[in-house]
């Protein structure tokens, strides 16, 4: 993941690649990563289907080849309409990667360790953020065609990593599918789960315009050059990489997840607020920067540490899916709606709006964790009544 991540540099940086290269305008940009989104979505589900069905080894194998080799062609691509298509199939292939190696997780990790498990594999993801998002900003300063070959060779690299290090043969059938343990079968069924999507969707709708609508702001309305976006965006790795995982070990099996997650989006939400009431500069990005960042730790381990609890061997990619798509549709509106915001109204009006949207997100995460808590204490048996506080986090 770290080889992966570590070539990460044309996602963060398309919108502004097709507004100051390409010629196209704002509202352009916006559709062509609302159609990453798009893809995202067809990708998380197909590969959710494939990762229950052939298995997590042979998905993340493949995915991070096809994906590697449409990096490099999607770079020579000019025209509007062949790198909306390139974008779409590759973002198919990037997103079908996600069930596969969210399920390969939760297989190798134990049920005490889940969310330090996937803590350490956002560590990995984003030290090779913080590494790739600096790269980044220099060679986009130099020529944007070395992103392409940058991030296509890295996918290409992770994968040959793979099969060196993790051989398939060491995966035993056995241990693919062992007892089903998950309290749902199907996680269409689990209407909990369908809520917390929902609200993931929200705020994954919020937390997109930090990578793909402030780096524009920093350019068009502050003036940032693209070494100062790179390392803007390098920051939210690093923090990440010094942070989240002495924070996690700290705070896991404390309190409930719904409780840290309704914080975070509460506090990245505030970020994005303060773009509007702090002056222009490099202090103030410095600090929504770290706002964000901080909203980011308290709320995605513990998502994932939620979602990962309903599930057995039998459903995991189909909830894997679920909880990748929900992120993949608010890729497709985040852009779409952020782009539109700043037509119409200006980057005020965007920032403003994700305020309030995160505020509405944090009290339904908050609802959901009453209502789940509800649902806990209506299941003891009376007998057990006498120690529920001890029992309920």
């Amino acid at each position: 993941m770290f080889i992966n991540r570590s070539g990460t540099m044309v996602v963060p940086f398309l919108s502004i690649y097709c507004i100051n290269k390409l010629g196209f305008n704002v509202v352009q940009a916006g559709y062509i990563m609302a159609l990453f989104g798009a893809g995202s979505i067809v990708g998380a589900f197909i590969g959710g289907k494939l990762t229950d069905k052939i298995g997590f080894y042979d998905l993340q194998v493949a995915t991070l080849l096809s994906g590697g080799i449409l990096f490099i062609i999607l770079g020579y691509q000019r025209t509007f309409l062949s790198l909306a298509i390139g974008t779409f199939i590759l973002s198919f292939c990037n997103e079908a990667f996600r069930p596969a190696n969210s399920t390969a997780i939760a297989h190798y990790s134990s049920p005490d360790n889940k969310t330090r498990s996937y803590s350490l594999n956002r560590l990995a993801v984003n030290l090779g953020w913080a590494f790739g998002g600096g790269l980044g900003g220099y060679l986009a300063s130099i020529n944007y065609h070395l992103l392409f070959w940058v991030d296509g060779c890295t996918n290409i690299l992770a994968a040959l990593m793979l099969l060196k290090l993790m051989p398939r043969a060491a995966i035993k059938k056995s241990e693919i599918k062992p007892v089903a343990t998950g309290p749902v079968a199907s996680a269409y069924k689990d209407k909990t789960y369908l809520w917390f999507i929902f609200l993931s969707t929200i705020f994954g709708l919020c937390f997109f315009q930090f990578f793909i609508m402030e780096p524009v702001f920093y350019k068009i309305n502050w003036h940032f050059g693209e070494r100062l976006i790179g390392f803007l965006l390098a920051l939210n790795g690093i923090l990440i990489v010094i942070i989240e995982m002495v924070l996690i070990n700290y705070l896991e099996g404390k309190r409930h997840a719904l409780t840290y997650i309704v914080w975070g989006v509460l506090i990245t939400g505030s970020g994005f607020v303060l773009l509007n009431i702090l002056p222009a500069g490099v202090a103030t990005a410095v600090l929504v920067v770290i706002l964000v960042t901080l909203g980011e730790i308290m709320s995605m381990p513990f998502m994932n540490s939620f979602w990962i609890a309903r599930t057995n061997n039998y459903n995991r990619g189909e909830y894997a899916a679920l909880y990748t798509i929900s992120w993949s549709v608010a890729q497709v509106v985040a852009p779409a709606l952020g782009s539109q915001v700043i037509n119409y109204g200006g980057f005020a009006h965007l920032w403003w709006l994700l305020g309030i949207l995160s505020v509405l997100t944090a009290a339904g995460y908050y609802l959901l964790y009453r209502s789940s808590n509800k649902t806990a204490i209506e299941t003891v048996p009376p007998e057990e009544m006498a120690t529920l506080p001890e029992q309920l986090p």
